[in-house]
């Protein structure tokens, strides 16, 4: 019962900091709360308007000049360097869980700060009409999205404590998620697995905690913990990387590359230099079962390795290894091996607009030393802060399209899918933001699977979007 209280408590939180009561309020695009001790850079005392991408913004953007650039202004004028809770390097770094994006990407985010703590919240939500053609494909509309806050204490000794909450509509779904054809993975009744549909994710995406101690201006050390929480795997999760969170439609690599973004118990342990950071994580590896509404027994039976490298504030990039425990309900003796490598590149337009794209390789591996491989190549572009262009290209082999009722493997095939659409959004007020989209959906099956599919089905999906940040 607690867990379904989680969210009219955040929105509640959220809309305090948005009010006009709420202490120093800060309005800027970052993923944490503005810091309430760290220095600001000198780089900043020289042009501390410098990087502006939005009129309406009080952050500075880091630049290619000045990768560590980065503050907010609070309403009084005073300057806060927007710095990451776990070490000296811009907050805009920061994506999901303790993943990283290049430092040129952008967040959104309400601020504040009550006494030693500053307060970050964000909303995200979508209402989508989704519908797949051919003899597999299925017509709905479902809402999604997410309520984020976090909550930061930064302490005379340089270190500090981040506590982060998020939760999701997406169980109001139903346990069946909805239609996205050539998708599989975990299940609606506990018997049946889910093929040709999105599962939702829980209604506690996030309840985690971190600490972190500064050891010089480039090193730092950090624990992260969560119930549940995301190990240290793969890029950022789909739905926080700039390249893909546009497109209300999950990707059909997400298995591959970002499935353990929700796991119930993770404990990371990292260490960090500059732009290099190596971090190794203990999770449980049982994929979230169908009620989407409770918290699960944490079990700490799986691990990962992360090693991430942002060469430049362009760049971002990272390689990953997982042994998970038990990944599916319906395969509880089968273990897996996964390995993960990305790169996302991100660039500024202008004052306003930027261009994302992420190029990522994925590979499950299971006892029987069978390895599945995936591929994704996702781009968003938006010229200012009204339009958003976004395309995504992917490429998988699956045994679980044509499976038994109670789960296990059928044939091996390489199917694809490819989909491009776009958001044109109003802003209503300084934080709040509505936005009309849609997109459209080509899929690829081999000959043997046409007969299923009805040939090379496409599909499609409008939608509205609200975003308080």
């Amino acid at each position: 019962m607690a867990a379904r209280s989680l969210a009219p408590v955040a929105g509640a939180s959220l809309l305090a900091l948005a009010s006009p009561a709420s202490a120093q309020d800060h309005s800027h695009h970052a993923a944490e709360p503005v810091p309430a001790t760290a220095q600001v850079p000198a780089a900043l005392a020289v042009d501390p308007h410098a990087g502006h991408h939005m009129p309406a913004d009080s952050a500075v953007q880091p630049t290619p000049d000045d990768p560590h650039q980065g503050h907010a202004m609070s309403m009084d004028g005073d300057a806060h360097p927007m710095t990451s809770p776990l070490g000296n390097w811009p907050m805009s770094r920061d994506a999901s869980g303790t993943s990283w994006q290049p430092d040129l990407s952008e967040h959104g985010g309400v601020h504040g700060r009550r006494g030693d703590w500053s307060f970050m919240g964000h909303v995200q939500l979508n209402l989508t009409h989704d519908w797949q053609n051919g003899p597999r494909g299925d017509e709905t509309t479902f809402v999604s999205g997410m309520i984020m806050g976090a909550a930061r204490r930064d302490f005379a000794d340089g270190s500090t404590l981040n506590l982060r909450a998020m939760v999701s509509p997406d169980p109001l779904m139903g346990r069946e998620g909805y239609p996205l054809l050539l998708a599989a993975g975990e299940t609606a009744d506990g018997m049946t697995p889910l093929v040709d549909r999105q599962h939702p994710h829980e209604l506690v995406m996030e309840l985690s905690a971190s600490y972190a101690r500064r050891l010089s201006e480039k090193d730092s050390v950090f624990a992260y913990v969560g119930l549940p929480g995301e190990p240290a795997f793969g890029p950022p999760a789909f739905m926080h990387r700039m390249s893909a969170m546009d497109s209300p439609e999950a990707p059909i690599t997400h298995h591959w590359l970002d499935s353990t973004h929700i796991v119930f118990g993770v404990a990371t342990l990292g260490w960090a230099h500059d732009g290099f950071k190596v971090e190794a994580s203990s999770f449980r590896g049982r994929e979230p079962d169908e009620d989407r509404y409770d918290i699960e027994a944490p079990e700490l039976d799986s691990w990962s390795v992360r090693a991430s490298w942002n060469p430049a504030p362009e760049w971002s990039l990272q390689v990953s290894y997982a042994d998970v425990k038990a990944p599916e309900q319906l395969e509880p003796d089968e273990d897996e091996r996964k390995w993960s490598a990305s790169a996302i590149h991100t660039r500024r337009l202008g004052d306003q607009g930027w261009w994302s794209s992420t190029l990522a390789w994925g590979r499950k591996t299971n006892d029987h030393d069978e390895s599945k491989d995936a591929w994704l190549l996702e781009t968003a572009v938006s010229p200012n802060d009204r339009w958003t262009v976004f395309a995504r290209a992917e490429r998988i082999d699956t045994d679980e399209l044509l499976a038994g009722p109670g789960g296990g493997h059928g044939d091996l095939y390489t199917v694809s899918k490819a989909s491009i659409g776009a958001i044109h959004d109003w802003r209503l007020s300084e934080h709040v933001r509505f936005g009309v989209g849609a997109l459209y959906s080509l899929n690829r099956v081999p000959g043997d699977l046409e007969p299923a599919y009805g040939g090379d089905p496409d599909g499609g999906m409008l939608f509205m979007r609200l975003k308080i940040d």
